[in-house]
């Protein structure tokens, strides 16, 4: 989880994901930073993001939504 935090702060550094379990969708998250984060995750976890999961808010909707996805993908 310390490696996808990173992530976030470096793209989010006014968000403190570590206090609480903060929203990262929404007005916090744009389409270039989606697509900036989408590819940070697949290089530095070695997963890759299938099209269907981009698009649903829900995995997208706070950092520990965002590890659960990271895990299931690791998974597969």
């Amino acid at each position: 989880m310390d490696d996808l935090l990173a992530i976030l702060n470096d793209l989010y550094p006014d968000v403190d994901f570590t206090a609480y379990d903060a929203r990262v969708d929404g007005p916090l998250i744009q389409s270039m930073e989606m697509v900036e984060l989408i590819t940070a995750i697949e290089e530095k976890f070695d997963v890759e993001f299938p099209p269907s999961l981009m698009g649903d808010p829900d995995h997208f909707h706070s950092a520990a939504a965002i590890w659960e996805l990271i895990r299931r993908l690791e998974d597969e």
